[in-house]
């Protein structure tokens, strides 16, 4: 995967025009916003004709919703790699926080801008489809939190869920306050306030 939220191909070979052109709205999309990327500024920058476009996206929304949802894979892909390495409940909550800190580590073209996903969201009308599949983001952001808890504390379902919201307010938090700053600190504190009040579980 690449910070596009697409994945790559082999060396020398040419990736379809869907992929270029997702990858081209992604950089796009987060480095300049929705709103100012026109279609465009995307095909020149994929290298395809403009009828392309429309062959592999309805409009402008779906190109919009193709990029939310990847970039929802992609961290979760992170999160799983991370996942991979717990060895504990305690260490797969803070995968999740290891995994926001590892997309904030990417090199953007214009550096880190915070959550793309909600970046995107504050631009998008109310009822859009968008904002939807970036709710669904958090909501899935916070189930895992609280499924990791509720292994921690089996005997506490309710102190479980009511962590997992904590946790998960600590982290929108943090990685607003990274967007704002331009890099990653807020994001390795809030993973350490998480730890802490983890082990006081």
């Amino acid at each position: 995967m690449s910070e596009t939220g697409v994945r790559t191909t082999e060396p020398g070979r040419r990736r379809p025009a869907r992929e270029r052109l997702l990858a081209a709205a992604a950089r796009r999309f987060y480095a300049d916003g929705v709103t100012a990327t026109g279609i465009d500024t995307i095909t020149a920058e994929a290298g395809v004709a403009k009828m392309s476009l429309y062959n592999n996206f309805s409009s402008k929304a779906d190109l919009v919703r193709a990029y939310l949802d990847a970039r929802h894979e992609e961290w979760l892909a992170m999160y799983r790699s991370r996942l991979e390495r717990a060895e504990s409940p305690r260490d797969g909550v803070l995968a999740v926080f290891d995994a926001y800190a590892d997309h904030a580590a990417f090199a953007y073209e214009r550096g880190f801008r915070g959550c793309g996903l909600l970046n995107a969201a504050a631009e998008l009308p109310a009822g859009d489809e968008g904002r939807t599949v970036v709710r669904h983001h958090k909501e899935e952001v916070e189930r895992l939190i609280s499924g990791h808890l509720e292994e921690l504390l089996p005997e506490r379902p309710d102190d479980a869920r009511t962590m997992a919201e904590h946790l998960a307010f600590l982290l929108e938090g943090a990685m607003a306050r990274a967007g704002l700053e331009g890099d990653d600190s807020r994001l390795r504190h809030a993973r350490a306030m998480a730890a802490a009040l983890l082990d006081r579980l």
